[in-house]
């Protein structure tokens, strides 16, 4: 148990932090890899995707169907599942729309602005502050798996990682480019991460002395309907928006099938 507790909080440590990555990324690059950008998040939304409908939902309904009996569990998984596209969706609905993470910026896009300009401050603060918003149920998403079984943590937590690259990159070129400081750049990038292994954390004051097996099914079915809900909303967009040659596409086949493989070599 306490192994698996301190992987869970090292692998929500390490997606959380990836935006620190992005931030470096926009520091020592002028220009956006498009096919790179579009692959990878088609590759992370694909094993969202997989992972959520194949094993995370599978599992949340197993126990609570056990839990509950087959007609209450299965309105509890279903529940759950839209629950959590419900909670993603409303910190969406009420984030600011020069903030929102989903909204995938290139590095030469925000480059291309005003320097100093105080609006390109507000943008990279803005986006911080959303992409901590976001984090906090991920960070919860991450830590959960994690805890329950390792290699669906291992795999959350690398497509949550691929996908927190470019938005380190949308927090830390606006707020270098109005401030001219790659310190405070990388500064504000990096903690806008940190509220992932905050999410852990409270997860694991708050849901670990009651977590039982219908605790446990509600959060996971709704941990699949939040990934499922980033996915489609945000990653496959912002892939096809930079798509070359079906590139995104090929991303996200990439994705499942690496994530298929991966859950068969682990049984």
């Amino acid at each position: 148990m306490t192994e698996n507790l301190i992987l869970a909080f090292s692998l929500t440590l390490l997606a959380g932090l990836a935006t620190g990555i992005g931030s470096v990324v926009a520091m020592f690059t002028s220009t956006t890899n498009t096919k790179f950008l579009s692959w990878s998040l088609g590759f992370s939304a694909g094993v969202m995707i997989y992972v959520s409908m194949i094993e995370i939902f599978v599992k949340a309904k197993y126990a609570l169907t056990a839990a509950l009996g087959n007609q209450t569990g299965n309105w509890a998984t279903i529940g759950g599942f839209f629950g959590g596209m419900l909670l993603i969706a409303l910190i969406d609905r009420f984030v600011p729309n020069q903030g929102n993470p989903h909204e995938f910026k290139k590095v030469e896009e925000i480059k291309d602005s005003k320097v100093h300009d105080p609006d390109l401050l507000k943008m990279g603060t803005f986006t911080a502050l959303a992409i901590a918003i976001h984090n906090f149920p991920e960070g919860i998403a991450t830590f959960t798996a994690a805890l329950q079984d390792p290699t669906l943590g291992v795999a959350i937590a690398i497509a949550i990682a691929i996908h927190n690259i470019p938005e380190g990159i949308a927090v830390a070129v606006p707020i270098y480019f109005a401030t001219g400081s790659k310190k405070k750049a990388f500064k504000l990038s990096f903690l806008s991460g940190l509220s992932e292994p905050i999410g852990a954390i409270i997860a694991f004051l708050i849901l670990m002395p009651f977590l039982n097996d219908v605790l446990f099914g509600v959060i996971f079915a709704s941990v699949a309907g939040i990934m499922v809900f980033i996915s489609l909303d945000g990653l496959l967009p912002a892939a096809k928006k930079y798509d070359e040659a079906h590139t995104s596409i090929y991303g996200l086949i990439s994705g499942m099938i690496v994530m298929a493989i991966s859950l068969i070599l682990v049984v």
